[in-house]
């Protein structure tokens, strides 16, 4: 299990490309590797890290992230992975320095000159807003950051807002580091690309996997205080808790031709479905950074957000905030905001610009630095 990676190798964990719904952690797990490699410093390279999975998968991994040292695989499934770090077992058989993009890490005691361990909390969701996950993940995601608190050398959040909201649950101390995402070049790079057949003329565009705190119920019921030219396509992965955007236009009697669900779309056409869109929509009640947000803004697409911590910090002053609480319905918020920027074109150009410049401010070349520069403090090489 050890593999071959030497002193001035970083291990990272790259098992969340093959979980059943990757997501945004996914996404960032992919997007960060490929900038640690690039920008790798001399005498330093990256060594991939998985539980078992098949060849196919293990191919598939390589051909997404060229340039790894080695890509070495565990001798159990993720599941059987998670469930063992959680209780502490077979913590011990990763040495060197290693970096978790999640919570699934190596913890427990160690010799900081035997090995040093780095993991990823993405949101405080477990905490604050248990009732949107599976009681399963909450008491995993829990029990995994105790044991964070315990025995990571360092925490990495993606915002200063949860890194915050962690402090009313955890005493992570001086330990956590804010290391944010940005948007992915794949997608900047696909705006060229042929628009996706059958989009509606007019619409509003959210992305995201369909779970219960992405606000999508509020967001479609919004529909019903809007023209009937305004329609929405909603591009993301099925996760959990039955959310289906049809099913939800059907409870709130909406006309199902405005709704065009994508599921999981290629980056290329995610651009596409983006930036044809007349505003993009990101009305999660709870999140940890808001990626599709940022990238909507790299796009040039007038951005609305909920007021959740992190998408206020994020987008920064660049998006329409929309309360999550306030007089009235989430639902008739969202629309009176969507009305404005489709109705004010100097509204939507104003957002347009200031979103583009926002986005600019996030690279994963700096993620990379940052990352690398944690793991130097941390004796990396030493």
């Amino acid at each position: 299990m050890n593999g071959d990676a030497g002193a001035g190798a970083l291990r990272i964990l790259l098992d969340q490309l093959t979980a059943p719904t990757p997501g945004g952690i996914g996404r960032y797990t992919r997007e960060l590797t490929r900038a640690l490699v690039a920008t790798a410093p001399a005498g330093r390279e990256v060594a991939g890290w998985s539980a078992r999975i098949s060849p196919g998968a293990r191919r598939d991994m390589l051909a997404s992230i060229p340039g790894l040292r080695s890509l070495e695989l565990a001798p159990q499934n993720r599941h059987v992975l998670a469930e063992s770090w959680r209780r502490g077992l077979l913590v011990g058989r990763l040495t060197g320095h290693v970096h978790a993009t999640s919570l699934l890490a190596p913890l427990g005691p160690h010799r900081r000159a035997k090995r040093v361990v780095v993991a990823t909390i993405h949101d405080a969701v477990p905490w604050t807003h248990p009732a949107t996950l599976t009681p399963r993940g909450v008491a995993w995601h829990r029990s995994m950051a105790q044991r964070a608190q315990r025995f990571a050398d360092a925490i990495v959040v993606p915002t200063e807002a949860v890194a915050h909201q962690l402090e009313e649950f955890l005493r992570l101390g001086e330990r956590v580091r804010v290391i944010g995402g940005a948007p992915s070049a794949s997608v900047a790079h696909s705006t060229g690309s042929p628009p996706l057949a059958g989009l509606p003329e007019r619409y509003i565009a959210a992305v995201g996997t369909l779970e219960p705190r992405k606000g999508l119920r509020e967001l479609v019921g919004a529909l019903s205080e809007l023209p009937e030219e305004i329609h929405l396509v909603h591009v993301g992965p099925h996760g959990w808790g039955e959310v289906d955007i049809v099913d939800l236009a059907r409870d709130q009697n909406i006309d199902l031709g405005r709704i065009h669900p994508q599921g999981h779309l290629n980056d290329a056409y995610l651009a596409s479905v983006v930036s044809g869109a007349v505003a993009f929509v990101m009305p999660s009640l709870a999140e940890g950074f808001g990626l599709p947000a940022l990238e909507a803004m790299s796009l040039g697409t007038p951005t609305i957000v909920s007021d959740a911590p992190a998408l206020v910090e994020v987008t920064g002053g660049a998006a329409l905030i929309v309360p999550i609480a306030g007089p009235g319905t989430m639902s008739r918020r969202l629309a009176e905001a969507i009305s404005r920027v489709t109705e004010d074109a100097a509204l939507a150009d104003r957002l347009r610009t200031l979103g583009e410049s926002r986005a600019r401010a996030y690279s994963w070349e700096h993620s990379a630095h940052a990352t690398w520069q944690l793991h130097h403090a941390l004796g990396l090489g030493s």
